[in-house]
């Protein structure tokens, strides 16, 4: 039985998560010994030269000039904001915090399909959002001060990481995903490169780091090549549920090689950030099988 378009997505968008959150444990790994320009610089310069080789021997590559369409630097722009807020978070709180707060990306991105493409979004997936919204402030937990550090730096990762998902989805297709792939990297690294004199300077690089950079290279392009042909794939609202799984795979590689138990608050808030947007999800499903429904039913006869 052949697959539909959104199951693919779905497949695509899960072997995504697993990239990222791997990669991001690696990342993580090193953070103590360099900064994050240095690790965006390290990893995206043995992305970029894989993922070029590939779309070389595959003949994606494409004129440069197409990195002068403005959702091509918009998109650059949030990865690269993206990518240093978020490894720069991962240094200052556990992986599966970082990973939870990233659980409302899903509901941030069906705000952005609403408001930038005119996707329908009824009360009760409103009411979804904002419940969403509140499981996030749960596994914040702000205290007396207001929000800390490696908060801020999660959410701004969340919203930068919303709208590169909603920019790939306004690139034409015409443009391959590997040569978007190819950009991003190439992008990612040459930030990092800037960034590294702003947060420290340059430090010593072990071969064990270097090592875990260049594994961490390879299952960054997975997770860019994966979640590029998702939202190219499958309908946003269908596939930005998958995101969850990202969820399972940081709290089990941060038991496993940080020995970072995730806490009662950051579940319960993680939950109930899941929950909504599997709501979301659910009246998604229902909006669309309505209509279908109705064309189906007979006709009484005039």
């Amino acid at each position: 039985m052949p697959r539909s378009r959104n199951t693919e997505g779905a497949i695509y968008m899960t072997m995504a998560m697993a990239g990222f959150s791997a990669s991001d444990a690696l990342s993580k790994s090193v953070i103590a010994y360099m900064n994050a320009g240095e690790i965006m610089f390290l990893r995206g310069l043995f992305t970029s030269l894989l993922v070029y080789l590939i779309a070389w021997k595959m003949g994606a590559l494409r004129s440069w000039r197409i990195m002068l369409q403005p959702m091509i630097i918009f998109r650059i722009i949030c990865e690269t904001l993206s990518a240093v807020t978020y490894i720069t978070a991962l240094g200052m709180m556990p992986i599966a915090n970082a990973s939870a707060i990233l659980q409302s990306l899903p509901l941030v991105v069906t705000f952005g399909a609403a408001l930038f493409f005119g996707e329908p979004v009824g009360w009760r997936r409103w009411s979804a959002i904002l419940v969403g919204l509140i499981g996030v402030m749960i596994i914040i937990r702000p205290g007396p001060d207001g929000f800390t550090p490696a908060a801020v730096l999660c959410v701004a990762a969340v919203l930068t990481t919303a709208g590169r998902d909603l920019a790939t989805r306004s690139i034409s297709p015409e443009i391959p995903s590997l040569m978007i792939t190819v950009i991003t990297a190439m992008s990612a690294s040459f930030f990092g490169a800037l960034l590294i004199p702003v947060l420290g300077g340059w430090q010593p690089v072990s071969a064990t780091a270097l090592g875990h950079l260049a594994l961490a290279s390879v299952l960054v392009l997975v997770g860019y090549q994966s979640v590029i042909l998702a939202m190219r794939t499958g309908e946003i609202s269908f596939v930005a549920p998958f995101r969850y799984t990202s969820l399972i795979f940081s709290s089990l590689l941060g038991i496993f090689f940080f020995a970072e138990v995730p806490d009662s608050w950051t579940l319960i808030g993680a939950a109930i950030v899941i929950a909504s947007g599997l709501y979301t999800f659910y009246r998604e499903a229902k909006r669309r099988v309505s209509p279908i429904a109705q064309e189906s039913a007979p006709r009484a006869p005039v």
